[in-house]
Order: C-alpha cells, then sequence, then structure tokens
C-alpha cells in the first residue's frame, strides 16, 4: 500500500484515465465522476489529497470543496479549473483550497504541486507527532481537570505562539518549571530549534557568565585555547531556559539584560559583537521582590524576563489532580517495572489526597515508584506507600495543633462540648480540602458519606 492516497474527481474519463495512470505508480489512486459519489466516500474513508475539478455537473466544484471541508478540514484539495477563471480560483483558495491548476494539465507542473502539497503533509504529521511526544508523554506534573491546572495551560497555550517574547515561570521546588519550559518550547515557532537548559544555582557565580555567552582564546585563566561558544549560541532560533535565574550574579545578569534589550552580545573576553535570535525563558522558586529590595536582583532585569509569568500551582493547591496523578505514575511504573497493581486502596487514597506535599509532583512521584518496587500486588496500600509513620505523627501533630488542647481547669470541662468543637474543625477542614465536596470530604475523614452529611447537618447547618 502506498504512503499517500488520493481522490481524483472529473466528469472528463479521459482526464481521470491520464492522472491515474501517471500517478498510480506512486500513489494509491481512487477516481470518480462525479462530486456526489465522492463525497459518500470521503465520509467513510479520507484520502490525503483530492484533486478536484471545478466545472464539475451536479454539485459544482466549490460547493463539492465546501462539503469536503466540512467532513474534514484536514484534506488538501487542489483545484482543477479548465480556464484561468481568477474569481473562481480566489473563491476556492479563501475555502481552504491548497492550490490549483489549469487545463489543459501538464504533468510536470502537476506533480511538482503534488510534490509540495505531501510535503506539506508530511511537515504537519512531523509537527503533530513532535507535540504528540514532548506535551502528553513528556508532562505527566500537568495531568488533572482541577480549575488551576487548566487555567495555567490555557494561558501556556496562548504565550507560547511568541517565538522570543521573555517568560518567567514561578513556582516551588518539585512543581514541573522544566516541563513546562519544554511545553513552551514544543508548542512554539521555534520548535525545530534546541532547547537548551542551564541550572544557574549549579555552576560556580564566577563561571556562570562564560557558560552562557561564551568565551574568547586567553580570556581567563583554563580558558580553551580555542574560545568556546556560550549556550545562547547553541539555543539560536530555539529556546534558552535558565533554571533557578535567581543564582545568577549581578555581573551575569547586566549581561543578560543588554541581550534581552536588544539580541546582542560579547564572548567574555571578545571585542566582536554577536546577535543570536532565541527565546529566553526563565524559572525560580525564589522571592525576587525582596531579592530586589536586598539588591541581589536587578529590578529592570525582572521587568524584562517577566514580560509573560507563569504561575505554577502546588500539589497541595490541586488536590483533585492527585489521584489522577497517582493512577498515571502507578501505570507508569507498572510498565517499567512489569508490575500488575490494578488499584490503589481507600486507605492510601484518603491519605495521599490529604498529605502535605512539600515535595509536590516529584515527591508524589517518587512515593509512588517505591511501593510498586516493594509493595504486594493487585492493590497499593499505605503499607506499601511504607508512609504510615506520616499518617501517625503528622495527624498527632496536627491535632495538637490545631485543636489547642490546654489543661483541665480545676472547676471541671465540659467533654462533649470539645468533642463537637473537635469535630466541627475536621469537618470543616475536610469540606475545605474537598472543595465543598461531601463524598471526598468524608473519605478524608474516613466515615461513611451518610454519617458525614448527618454531623455536618448537626454541627455546621
Amino acid at each position: 500500500m502506498h504512503a499517500f492516497s488520493i481522490y481524483i474527481i472529473d466528469d472528463e474519463e479521459i482526464i481521470r484515465s491520464g492522472l491515474e495512470m501517471a500517478l498510480e505508480p506512486d500513489y494509491q489512486v481512487k477516481t470518480f465522476g462525479d462530486a456526489e459519489t465522492a463525497i459518500d466516500a470521503i465520509k467513510i474513508t479520507s484520502p490525503d489529497l483530492i484533486l478536484l475539478d471545478i466545472g464539475l455537473p451536479g454539485i459544482s466544484g466549490i460547493d463539492a470543496l465546501k462539503k469536503i471541508k466540512h467532513i474534514n478540514p484536514e484534506i488538501l484539495v487542489i483545484i482543477i479549473t479548465a480556464y484561468e477563471d481568477i474569481e473562481t480560483v480566489i473563491s476556492a483558495m479563501k475555502l481552504g483550497a491548497y492550490d490549483y491548476v489549469v487545463k489543459p494539465i501538464q504533468m510536470d507542473g502537476m506533480e511538482v504541486t503534488i510534490g509540495n502539497a505531501f510535503d506539506t503533509i508530511k511537515l504537519k504529521k512531523e509537527v503533530q507527532s513532535l507535540h504528540s511526544k514532548f506535551l502528553n508523554e513528556s508532562l505527566p506534573c500537568f495531568i488533572g481537570e482541577s480549575n488551576k491546572i487548566q487555567t495555567m495551560m490555557d494561558f501556556l497555550s496562548k504565550v507560547a505562539k511568541s517565538p522570543d517574547t521573555p517568560i518567567l515561570i514561578l513556582g516551588e521546588t518539585g512543581t514541573g518549571k522544566e516541563l513546562i519550559a519544554s511545553a513552551i518550547h514544543y508548542r512554539s515557532p521555534n520548535f525545530k530549534g534546541r532547547l537548551v537548559t542551564i541550572n544557574c544555582a549549579a555552576i560556580p557565580k564566577d563561571l556562570i557568565e562564560s557558560e552562557i555567552f561564551g568565551y574568547e582564546e586567553g580570556a581567563f585563566s583554563g580558558a580553551k585555547s580555542s574560545g568556546k561558544k556560550g549556550l545562547i549560541e547553541e539555543a539560536e532560533n530555539g529556546t534558552l531556559f535558565l533554571d533557578e535565574i535567581g543564582d545568577l550574579s549581578l555581573e551575569a545578569q547586566a549581561a543578560l539584560l543588554r541581550f534581552l534589550e536588544n539580541g546582542e552580545f560579547y564572548r567574555i573576553g571578545g571585542t566582536k559583537r554577536l546577535h543570536v535570535q532565541t527565546r529566553v525563558i526563565s524559572a525560580t522558586n525564589k522571592d525576587i521582590d525582596s531579592m530586589i529590595e536586598n539588591d541581589s536582583f536587578r529590578k529592570d532585569l525582572y521587568f524584562r524576563i517577566g514580560v509573560l509569568k507563569i504561575n505554577i500551582p502546588s500539589l497541595n493547591e490541586r488536590r483533585d489532580d492527585i489521584m489522577p496523578l497517582a493512577k498515571h505514575f502507578l501505570y507508569e511504573f507498572n510498565r517499567k517495572f512489569d508490575s500488575h497493581f490494578t488499584t490503589i486502596s481507600p486507605d492510601a487514597e484518603t491519605f495521599l489526597v490529604s498529605f502535605n506535599w512539600t515535595g509536590h509532583v516529584r515527591e508524589l512521584k517518587n512515593i509512588i515508584e517505591k511501593a510498586v518496587l516493594v509493595g504486594t500486588e493487585p492493590v497499593l496500600t499505605v503499607k506499601d506507600l511504607d508512609i504510615e509513620h506520616y499518617v501517625k505523627d503528622s495527624t498527632k501533630d496536627q491535632i495538637n495543633q490545631n485543636a489547642g488542647f490546654s489543661p483541665i481547669p480545676p472547676e471541671g470541662m465540659d467533654l462533649s462540648a470539645a468533642q463537637e468543637a473537635f469535630e466541627k474543625h475536621y469537618i470543616e477542614e475536610a469540606l475545605k480540602i474537598a472543595d465543598g465536596n461531601e463524598s471526598k470530604a468524608a473519605r478524608l475523614l474516613n466515615i461513611n458519606h451518610h454519617t458525614f452529611r448527618y454531623r455536618k447537618k448537626k454541627l455546621l447547618e
């Protein structure tokens, strides 16, 4: 079977036969003498390309084009016209025709037009493949349907469209800042260029500037005799991701600001002014406002790197996404370790949803990985998570802190009132965590829904 399929729609049999004979060796070809029959076939199986005569009997070529695009907007259509009718051609192009050819058909020109069309299809499939790879497989941290994550992903899709506008990603360690940078790069016009990442906190401050901008021969003691290209040059026509930008020295900050202002820079020790087109994405978990007040971060640089800002919500702010994430990681590690866990027990779910995730998604992923390695199939339990001590210790600390226990006064106390105050507090906390969902709140407190509703009505309403 040929890689690409073509439908030929023309009422002149000699043209259909001639085109079929010429194209059959390279493509899978079907011919139709009228638009009605062809449209019925397209509803069942869409071809990659259609050669459509504009002067058809019955349904006209223009009307047929409208119907074809309605059935499948992705099909490329090349119009065939008996004369160079500019108005008709313009109408067809406005309706989404890819190109047109004029009768009598010159096969050399037709083959070039068809070849260009299939090059377009190949490129589109390449883009879709890249997008699928980098936006689905590589973004497990952003699985979920919480309002916060959906809002962030919608904003990400919009800001990615620019090839050079600086973006600042803000979020705590473990929330997935590097994955967001990757998602922006592969959704942007720069996706064919490189995504170059540098962790500013991992490189000594006296070397970071030479890593980013490069250096010339003899620029400093220990410099390579040939000099070195900086990462900003490696990212030409792509994306430079500066993780932990809050760790940049003030000297490097000044050089980066100059580059962001006009796209120009000098290598360390160099006199030649260089120009590079790239998008700079920065990320930090630090409080940049406080750093500006302490004169450890330039205010003007902050304005330049943060033309657009993306705030990544912590896992504790998107608890509705915890179980979808946990199940994703369970499936991922099942495949990796050839395990056969089928579900997560209710007590493990209750713990995962209510736990304070200081390490965020990264911590959740690590815990699930360990559980799959050491747990007993097929149900993953709290015991498999190996964090029962967290449940006991953190719950005890939380109860002592939140309930505000105090010694029994000399005159005694109302134990029933104290119990009700205790219960009321945790019902309110569970409802807050569950965003008002009573079923989820009941699971968090390890009681059935009926009991929860009864206690809620008695104590809160």
